[in-house]
């Protein structure tokens, strides 16, 4: 049995189109905290939904949560919506070892997929 005494969240700055996001470099907490992950996406067009998505290594993205006005949670995670939908929070229940994945915040409207920001969450 592996003891995990700390929990280290990467956030690192990634953008594609037009979507402007901003979010601290990293935060650490520890096993057995709640995550929250920020995304700022200023350029959220009405039309838009917020995704999170995780990626284990050498494993395809899986889809976490996804809103559009309104607070949003599942047997995964919360989402937290900003009441002018510029900034969004993504809340991870007691991380645990198996929480260790890169995050992605994409902004997804009918036409394209924009990016918003990369969030590693990695194990100390």
């Amino acid at each position: 049995m592996r003891l995990v005494t700390g929990v280290t969240v990467f956030l690192t700055l990634g953008t594609m189109i037009d979507a402007q996001t901003t979010q601290p470099n990293s935060k650490d907490c520890a096993e057995g905290e709640d995550v929250k992950l920020p995304c700022n996406h200023s350029t959220i067009s009405g039309a838009d939904y917020i995704h999170w998505y995780r990626q284990n290594p050498n494993q395809s993205p899986q889809h976490i949560i996804h809103g559009l006005q309104s607070n949003v949670t599942n047997s995964m995670a919360s989402l937290t919506i900003a009441s002018d939908r510029k900034s969004s929070t993504l809340i991870l229940p007691r991380v645990t070892l198996r929480d260790t994945a890169v995050y992605y915040c994409i902004l997804r409207d009918p036409q394209w997929d924009r990016w918003g920001c990369t969030c590693t969450v990695s194990l100390w």
